[in-house]
């Protein structure tokens, strides 16, 4: 049996109808740059999170840094970040001109070890970057308090966590304001790159819809320095056809993982990944932990099971941050589980045999 990561032609499949329909319809209305469906989509998603604005734009890492400069954060600057994670949340940093600022992580959980970041906060710190990776949330509570007695700015990187929940609210609700990526592989997912920027603020949602559009509201008004950062209609329209089917498709990946987790429960050696309390998982990933990890990922591939690992290394120790000086006892548990990390498949589609199939080759690898 082969058995994808993640199957997005399945997820097509599943609702071909309203897909083929909105892409039809964008074409006919040739509204491909923005548009109706975009701007729907927009009202669409924040309500979904709960926040009053929307603004959607070609990227998740764009809406990460349209959120800096929106915040003037740059030269000079300093923004802390979790040391496990995609690298865009301190590439960001990177080309905003600011530093980041790695912070260890948790090692049940993946989110930054909350209990290290006031040590990092000095006078140039001006934002916390928390990331609610894969699909769990980060510790908000704490995080919110530090900021408030140090006057930071909190932005939440929810790339994947669409849906998650923190004290039963949905995350997204608790910093200043919250970046999505609608890549195709995630949770909410387009046929191709986007991203999309939340917050309650008037003004910070101003700024950044001028930034991702030139630096205007209206054509050749450019008040500001900006660049092109805008949603594709097309994208808009499948985003917005997706949207509806967004709770039911987590409420499947949460099945799966409940399958995984009672169905590898006990083997020693091998550790599952953990839901912190008040917290709802969306399994954007499902990661576990093993020793023989690189012999257990090619067993499964010669097995015709895709795996992943999400990801290798600790950002302050690749070659791009090598000129901060970090050393591995900087971030000793990161350092330590980051080996043993590996990503198994989860998707909403996935049957009980695959699941069945995929835990039995899993367990034959581990001999």
């Amino acid at each position: 049996m082969k058995v994808p990561f993640v199957d997005l032609y399945a997820q097509y499949l599943s609702i071909k109808e309203e897909i083929d329909q909105a892409i039809a319809q964008t074409i006919k209305n040739t509204s491909f740059i923005g548009g109706k469906d975009a701007r729907e989509f927009e009202a669409q998603f924040a309500d979904y999170v709960g926040q009053k604005h929307c603004i959607a734009v070609g990227n998740g890492t764009d809406s990460l840094e349209i959120l800096l400069q929106a915040y003037e954060i740059g030269p000079g600057d300093e923004v802390i970040v979790p040391v496990h994670t995609w690298i865009s949340t301190a590439e960001v940093v990177s080309s905003a001109g600011a530093i980041p600022v790695f912070v260890d992580t948790d090692p049940d959980h993946y989110t930054i070890r909350v209990d290290e970041i006031e040590a990092k906060i000095n006078e140039r710190t001006k934002a916390i970057m928390p990331v609610h990776l894969f699909g769990m949330p980060a510790d908000m509570d704490p995080i919110m308090e530090l900021a408030k007695k140090h006057k930071l700015i909190v932005i939440e990187d929810a790339a994947q966590a669409h849906g998650a929940t923190y004290k039963g609210k949905k995350v997204g609700n608790f910093g200043h304001a919250v970046s999505f990526s609608f890549y195709p592989g995630k949770n909410l997912g387009a046929y191709g790159d986007a991203g999309g920027i939340l917050t309650n603020d008037d003004e910070i949602a101003r700024r950044c819809r001028m930034i991702a559009n030139h630096g205007q509201l209206s054509k050749h008004d450019h008040q500001m320095i900006g660049r092109n950062s805008r949603l594709d209609g097309m994208q808009g329209a499948i985003l917005k056809a997706k949207l509806p089917y967004l709770d039911r498709w987590i409420a499947l990946r949460q099945q799966h993982a409940q399958s995984y987790t009672e169905l590898l429960s006990g083997i020693p050696g091998l550790k599952l990944p953990e839901v912190a309390k008040d917290c709802t998982h969306v399994w954007h990933l499902y990661v576990i932990q093993h020793e023989k990890r690189d012999e257990i990922k090619e067993k499964l591939k010669g097995k015709d099971i895709s795996t992943g690992i999400h990801y290798p290394h600790p950002l302050s120790l690749v070659p791009a941050y090598a000129h901060l000086g970090y050393k591995k006892e900087d971030t000793p548990k990161a350092v330590d589980y980051l080996p043993r990390i590996l990503s198994m498949p989860i998707y909403p589609e996935m049957t009980e045999e695959i699941i069945n199939y995929v835990v039995t080759e899993l367990k034959a690898s581990l001999g």
